[in-house]
Protein backbone atom coordinates (compact mmCIF):
# COMPACT_ATOMS: atom_id res chain seq x y z
CA UNK A 1 0.00 0.00 0.00
CA UNK A 2 1.55 3.32 -1.01
CA UNK A 3 0.08 6.84 -0.84
CA UNK A 4 1.01 8.39 -4.14
CA UNK A 5 -0.70 9.74 -7.24
CA UNK A 6 -1.33 12.60 -9.56
CA UNK A 7 -4.07 15.10 -10.28
CA UNK A 8 -6.87 13.66 -12.38
CA UNK A 9 -6.34 16.69 -14.61
CA UNK A 10 -5.21 20.26 -14.19
CA UNK A 11 -8.28 21.41 -16.11
CA UNK A 12 -10.57 19.66 -13.64
CA UNK A 13 -8.97 21.51 -10.75
CA UNK A 14 -9.18 24.86 -12.55
CA UNK A 15 -12.94 24.36 -12.96
CA UNK A 16 -13.30 23.62 -9.28
CA UNK A 17 -11.80 27.00 -8.37
CA UNK A 18 -10.52 25.81 -5.00
CA UNK A 19 -7.44 24.39 -3.40
CA UNK A 20 -6.50 22.40 -0.34
CA UNK A 21 -5.12 24.88 2.19
CA UNK A 22 -2.02 24.12 4.21
CA UNK A 23 -4.13 24.02 7.39
CA UNK A 24 -6.63 21.55 5.92
CA UNK A 25 -3.81 19.44 4.49
CA UNK A 26 -2.15 19.32 7.91
CA UNK A 27 -5.40 18.16 9.51
CA UNK A 28 -5.65 15.27 7.02
CA UNK A 29 -1.95 14.39 7.10
CA UNK A 30 -1.89 14.37 10.93
CA UNK A 31 -4.93 12.10 10.95
CA UNK A 32 -3.41 9.70 8.40
CA UNK A 33 -0.17 9.50 10.36
CA UNK A 34 -1.74 9.16 13.81
CA UNK A 35 -4.28 6.54 12.74
CA UNK A 36 -2.42 4.61 10.05
CA UNK A 37 1.25 5.49 10.38
CA UNK A 38 1.48 6.75 6.80
CA UNK A 39 3.77 9.72 6.28
CA UNK A 40 2.32 12.48 4.12
CA UNK A 41 4.82 15.36 3.95
CA UNK A 42 3.91 18.81 2.58
CA UNK A 43 5.15 17.83 -0.87
CA UNK A 44 2.09 15.52 -1.09
CA UNK A 45 -0.43 18.35 -0.67
CA UNK A 46 -1.13 18.74 -4.41
CA UNK A 47 -1.45 14.96 -4.73
CA UNK A 48 -4.03 14.82 -1.94
CA UNK A 49 -5.84 17.82 -3.41
CA UNK A 50 -6.27 15.96 -6.69
CA UNK A 51 -7.23 12.72 -5.02
CA UNK A 52 -10.01 14.28 -2.92
CA UNK A 53 -11.54 16.26 -5.78
CA UNK A 54 -13.68 13.42 -7.15
CA UNK A 55 -14.94 12.52 -3.67
CA UNK A 56 -15.90 16.15 -2.94
CA UNK A 57 -17.93 16.30 -6.14
CA UNK A 58 -19.64 12.99 -5.37
CA UNK A 59 -20.77 14.45 -2.06
CA UNK A 60 -21.88 17.72 -3.73
CA UNK A 61 -19.63 19.76 -1.47
CA UNK A 62 -18.23 23.15 -2.40
CA UNK A 63 -14.72 23.17 -0.95
CA UNK A 64 -11.97 21.16 0.68
CA UNK A 65 -12.71 22.85 3.99
CA UNK A 66 -16.34 21.76 3.76
CA UNK A 67 -15.15 18.20 3.11
CA UNK A 68 -12.73 18.41 6.05
CA UNK A 69 -15.51 19.58 8.38
CA UNK A 70 -17.73 16.74 7.20
CA UNK A 71 -14.95 14.16 7.47
CA UNK A 72 -14.11 15.07 11.06
CA UNK A 73 -17.76 15.16 12.13
CA UNK A 74 -19.29 12.17 13.90
CA UNK A 75 -21.30 11.29 10.80
CA UNK A 76 -18.25 11.64 8.57
CA UNK A 77 -16.10 9.38 10.73
CA UNK A 78 -18.79 6.71 10.61
CA UNK A 79 -19.58 6.94 6.89
CA UNK A 80 -16.58 8.43 5.12
CA UNK A 81 -13.48 6.82 6.60
CA UNK A 82 -13.21 3.93 4.15
CA UNK A 83 -13.97 6.14 1.16
CA UNK A 84 -11.23 8.47 2.36
CA UNK A 85 -8.72 5.61 2.72
CA UNK A 86 -9.57 4.30 -0.73
CA UNK A 87 -9.06 7.76 -2.19
CA UNK A 88 -5.69 8.53 -0.60
CA UNK A 89 -4.04 5.12 -1.01
CA UNK A 90 -2.85 3.51 -4.21
CA UNK A 91 -1.80 -0.11 -4.40
CA UNK A 92 0.75 -1.25 -6.94
CA UNK A 93 1.80 -4.87 -7.11
CA UNK A 94 2.42 -7.67 -9.59
CA UNK A 95 2.47 -11.43 -9.76
CA UNK A 96 5.85 -12.85 -8.67
CA UNK A 97 7.15 -9.38 -7.79
CA UNK A 98 10.70 -9.58 -6.36
CA UNK A 99 11.01 -13.24 -7.41
CA UNK A 100 14.04 -14.00 -5.22
CA UNK A 101 11.65 -14.35 -2.27
CA UNK A 102 9.54 -16.93 -4.05
CA UNK A 103 12.66 -18.82 -5.14
CA UNK A 104 13.80 -18.92 -1.51
CA UNK A 105 10.36 -20.03 -0.36
CA UNK A 106 10.29 -22.86 -2.92
CA UNK A 107 13.92 -23.99 -2.66
CA UNK A 108 14.67 -23.50 1.06
CA UNK A 109 11.65 -22.86 3.26
CA UNK A 110 9.28 -25.53 1.91
CA UNK A 111 11.82 -28.40 1.80
CA UNK A 112 12.86 -27.44 5.34
CA UNK A 113 9.22 -27.57 6.47
CA UNK A 114 8.58 -30.94 4.81
CA UNK A 115 11.74 -32.44 6.29
CA UNK A 116 10.38 -31.89 9.78
CA UNK A 117 7.30 -34.01 8.98
CA UNK A 118 5.28 -32.11 11.57
CA UNK A 119 1.93 -32.90 10.02
CA UNK A 120 0.80 -29.30 10.57
CA UNK A 121 -0.51 -26.92 7.95
CA UNK A 122 1.98 -24.47 6.42
CA UNK A 123 0.75 -20.92 7.08
CA UNK A 124 1.66 -17.70 5.29
CA UNK A 125 0.54 -14.12 5.99
CA UNK A 126 0.69 -11.54 3.21
CA UNK A 127 0.47 -8.28 5.20
CA UNK A 128 -0.38 -5.37 2.93
CA UNK A 129 -1.63 -7.71 0.21
CA UNK A 130 -3.14 -4.94 -1.94
CA UNK A 131 -5.30 -6.25 -4.81
CA UNK A 132 -4.23 -9.84 -4.29
CA UNK A 133 -1.36 -10.52 -6.66
CA UNK A 134 1.02 -11.42 -3.81
CA UNK A 135 -1.21 -13.93 -1.97
CA UNK A 136 -2.28 -15.50 -5.27
CA UNK A 137 1.38 -15.82 -6.24
CA UNK A 138 2.00 -17.56 -2.92
CA UNK A 139 -0.99 -19.80 -3.60
CA UNK A 140 0.36 -20.73 -7.04
CA UNK A 141 3.73 -21.63 -5.56
CA UNK A 142 2.23 -23.71 -2.73
CA UNK A 143 -0.18 -25.48 -5.09
CA UNK A 144 2.75 -26.30 -7.36
CA UNK A 145 4.66 -27.69 -4.39
CA UNK A 146 1.65 -29.78 -3.40
CA UNK A 147 1.63 -31.47 -6.82
CA UNK A 148 4.79 -33.35 -5.79
CA UNK A 149 3.93 -33.50 -2.08
CA UNK A 150 0.29 -34.69 -1.86
CA UNK A 151 0.16 -34.67 1.95
CA UNK A 152 1.23 -31.01 2.11
CA UNK A 153 -1.47 -28.61 3.33
CA UNK A 154 -1.42 -24.85 3.64
CA UNK A 155 -3.38 -21.73 4.51
CA UNK A 156 -2.79 -18.15 3.41
CA UNK A 157 -3.98 -14.91 5.00
CA UNK A 158 -4.00 -11.73 2.95
CA UNK A 159 -4.62 -8.47 4.78
CA UNK A 160 -4.79 -4.80 3.89
CA UNK A 161 -6.08 -1.53 5.27
CA UNK A 162 -8.18 -0.80 2.16
CA UNK A 163 -11.56 -2.49 1.77
CA UNK A 164 -11.54 -1.52 -1.90
CA UNK A 165 -8.45 -3.54 -2.74
CA UNK A 166 -9.61 -6.44 -0.57
CA UNK A 167 -12.83 -6.53 -2.60
CA UNK A 168 -10.80 -6.57 -5.80
CA UNK A 169 -8.61 -9.33 -4.40
CA UNK A 170 -11.63 -11.43 -3.49
CA UNK A 171 -12.86 -11.23 -7.09
CA UNK A 172 -9.51 -12.43 -8.43
CA UNK A 173 -9.99 -10.73 -11.81
CA UNK A 174 -7.04 -9.00 -13.49
CA UNK A 175 -6.13 -7.45 -16.81
CA UNK A 176 -4.73 -10.16 -19.06
CA UNK A 177 -1.43 -8.33 -19.46
CA UNK A 178 -0.84 -8.83 -15.71
CA UNK A 179 -0.04 -12.49 -16.38
CA UNK A 180 1.62 -12.05 -19.77
CA UNK A 181 5.08 -12.98 -18.49
CA UNK A 182 4.01 -16.04 -16.50
CA UNK A 183 4.90 -19.48 -17.92
CA UNK A 184 2.22 -20.87 -20.22
CA UNK A 185 1.64 -23.96 -18.06
CA UNK A 186 1.05 -21.76 -14.99
CA UNK A 187 -1.42 -19.59 -16.87
CA UNK A 188 -3.33 -22.62 -18.14
CA UNK A 189 -3.39 -24.28 -14.73
CA UNK A 190 -4.43 -21.31 -12.60
CA UNK A 191 -6.17 -18.68 -14.74
CA UNK A 192 -9.32 -18.52 -16.86
CA UNK A 193 -9.46 -16.17 -19.85
CA UNK A 194 -12.47 -13.94 -20.37
CA UNK A 195 -14.38 -14.19 -23.62
CA UNK A 196 -14.43 -10.41 -23.98
CA UNK A 197 -11.51 -9.71 -26.30
CA UNK A 198 -12.16 -5.96 -26.23
CA UNK A 199 -11.45 -5.94 -22.50
CA UNK A 200 -9.28 -9.04 -22.00
CA UNK A 201 -9.12 -10.22 -18.39
CA UNK A 202 -8.23 -13.36 -16.50
CA UNK A 203 -9.84 -14.83 -13.40
CA UNK A 204 -7.97 -16.98 -10.90
CA UNK A 205 -9.22 -20.56 -10.75
CA UNK A 206 -11.04 -21.63 -7.57
CA UNK A 207 -8.08 -23.71 -6.33
CA UNK A 208 -6.08 -20.50 -5.78
CA UNK A 209 -8.82 -19.17 -3.48
CA UNK A 210 -9.55 -22.43 -1.69
CA UNK A 211 -7.01 -21.94 1.10
CA UNK A 212 -6.88 -18.13 1.03
CA UNK A 213 -8.63 -15.82 3.50
CA UNK A 214 -8.73 -12.02 3.17
CA UNK A 215 -9.04 -9.71 6.17
CA UNK A 216 -9.02 -5.99 6.95
CA UNK A 217 -6.07 -5.23 9.24
CA UNK A 218 -4.67 -1.85 10.25
CA UNK A 219 -0.99 -2.38 11.04
CA UNK A 220 -1.11 0.66 13.32
CA UNK A 221 -3.48 -1.05 15.77
CA UNK A 222 -2.00 -1.96 19.16
CA UNK A 223 -2.62 -5.61 18.39
CA UNK A 224 -3.93 -7.56 15.42
CA UNK A 225 -7.12 -9.57 15.35
CA UNK A 226 -5.27 -12.54 13.93
CA UNK A 227 -5.19 -15.76 15.95
CA UNK A 228 -2.82 -17.89 13.87
CA UNK A 229 0.93 -18.30 14.11
CA UNK A 230 2.64 -18.30 10.73
CA UNK A 231 5.60 -20.04 9.16
CA UNK A 232 6.19 -17.09 6.83
CA UNK A 233 5.15 -13.44 6.84
CA UNK A 234 5.46 -11.22 3.78
CA UNK A 235 5.44 -7.50 4.60
CA UNK A 236 6.96 -5.98 1.49
CA UNK A 237 6.96 -2.38 0.28
CA UNK A 238 4.71 -1.30 3.14
CA UNK A 239 7.26 -0.28 5.77
CA UNK A 240 8.86 2.41 3.58
CA UNK A 241 5.83 4.65 4.14
CA UNK A 242 6.23 4.58 7.94
CA UNK A 243 8.80 6.43 10.00
CA UNK A 244 11.52 4.41 11.74
CA UNK A 245 9.77 4.18 15.09
CA UNK A 246 6.55 2.97 13.48
CA UNK A 247 8.43 0.45 11.33
CA UNK A 248 10.01 -1.12 14.40
CA UNK A 249 6.68 -1.24 16.22
CA UNK A 250 4.90 -2.88 13.27
CA UNK A 251 7.64 -5.48 12.79
CA UNK A 252 7.58 -6.41 16.47
CA UNK A 253 3.81 -6.81 16.41
CA UNK A 254 3.92 -8.91 13.25
CA UNK A 255 6.72 -11.02 14.73
CA UNK A 256 4.42 -12.00 17.58
CA UNK A 257 2.45 -13.94 14.95
CA UNK A 258 5.54 -15.65 13.51
CA UNK A 259 6.54 -19.11 14.71
CA UNK A 260 10.07 -19.55 16.11
CA UNK A 261 12.31 -20.20 13.13
CA UNK A 262 9.72 -18.68 10.82
CA UNK A 263 10.72 -16.41 7.95
CA UNK A 264 10.01 -12.71 7.43
CA UNK A 265 10.29 -11.04 4.00
CA UNK A 266 10.57 -7.28 3.43
CA UNK A 267 10.85 -5.25 0.21
CA UNK A 268 14.20 -4.62 -1.48
CA UNK A 269 13.98 -0.90 -0.74
CA UNK A 270 13.46 -1.56 2.98
CA UNK A 271 15.88 -2.25 5.84
CA UNK A 272 15.75 -3.49 9.43
CA UNK A 273 19.26 -2.28 10.19
CA UNK A 274 19.65 -1.07 13.78
CA UNK A 275 16.15 -2.11 14.83
CA UNK A 276 15.41 -3.94 18.07
CA UNK A 277 13.37 -6.80 16.57
CA UNK A 278 13.44 -10.59 17.21
CA UNK A 279 14.66 -11.37 13.71
CA UNK A 280 18.06 -12.49 12.44
CA UNK A 281 19.35 -11.61 9.00
CA UNK A 282 19.56 -14.59 6.62
CA UNK A 283 19.91 -12.96 3.22
CA UNK A 284 19.17 -9.47 1.87
CA UNK A 285 15.52 -8.72 2.77
CA UNK A 286 15.06 -12.21 4.29
CA UNK A 287 14.97 -12.75 8.05
CA UNK A 288 14.25 -15.57 10.50
CA UNK A 289 12.65 -15.35 13.91
CA UNK A 290 15.16 -16.11 16.69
Amino acid sequence: MLPQGELDSDKELDCFKAELSEADFKAFSDFIYNQYGIKMPPIKRIMLQGRLLKRIRELNLKSYTEYKNYFFSKEGQEKEIYNFLNVVTTNKTDFFREPVHFDFLRDTVLPEFISKQSGSSFKVWSAGCSSGEEPYTISILLNEFKLNNPTFSFNILGSDISNRVLTNASKGVYAENKVALLPIDIKKRYFLKSKDRLNPTVRVRPELQKNLALKHVNLMNKSYDVNEKFNVIFCRNVLIYFDRETQESVINKLSQHLLPGGYFFIGHSESLSGMNVPLEHIRPTIFRKK
